[in-house]
């Protein structure tokens, strides 16, 4: 009979719309925000790649798959997260305009699926490919001779 009232006091409860769960629990891993900031990060225009480990770099030779989490550092409490990313910029871009779009795209994504407030996103510019502007170059010189 007790379980019979509870219920039904929870029932009640739930009609009027004044059930809120409390005790939720609910722990989100730093891997999981890693990929999801390093997903919003590649779509900024200017990153030519994320800087990572050397660990990395094997893992995606070897799986295939791209590694979203790579060069992204995450440091999460219960309800805030702090955010470091490492990127490799492109040659000729500005890099204080990508940096504070990565900021925006990374703290927008995080807190919009996981519900963390976002404390702090660092981007750590670890070089700048200068590869894409290079083979432009050589390829009009050769087309010029």
């Amino acid at each position: 009979m007790e379980e019979n009232k509870e219920t039904k006091n929870v029932e009640e409860l739930e009609t009027q719309g004044e059930v809120t769960l409390e005790n939720t629990n609910i722990k989100i891993a730093d891997d999981v925000i890693a990929v999801i900031a390093g997903a919003a990060a590649s779509e900024v225009p200017g990153v030519s790649a994320m800087a990572g480990g050397f660990a990395g770099g094997i893992s995606e030779v070897f799986s295939g798959k791209k590694n979203f989490a790579k060069g992204i550092k995450v440091e999460a409490g219960e309800k805030e997260t702090k955010i470091d990313v490492n990127i490799i910029v492109e040659y000729g871009v500005r890099i204080p305009d990508v940096a504070f779009e990565i900021q925006n795209k990374v703290k927008k994504a995080v807190e919009g699926m996981t519900g963390l407030k976002v404390v702090e996103v660092n981007v750590h510019i670890q070089g700048v490919n200068t590869e894409s502007n290079m083979d432009t170059n050589n390829n009009e010189e050769t087309q010029d001779k």
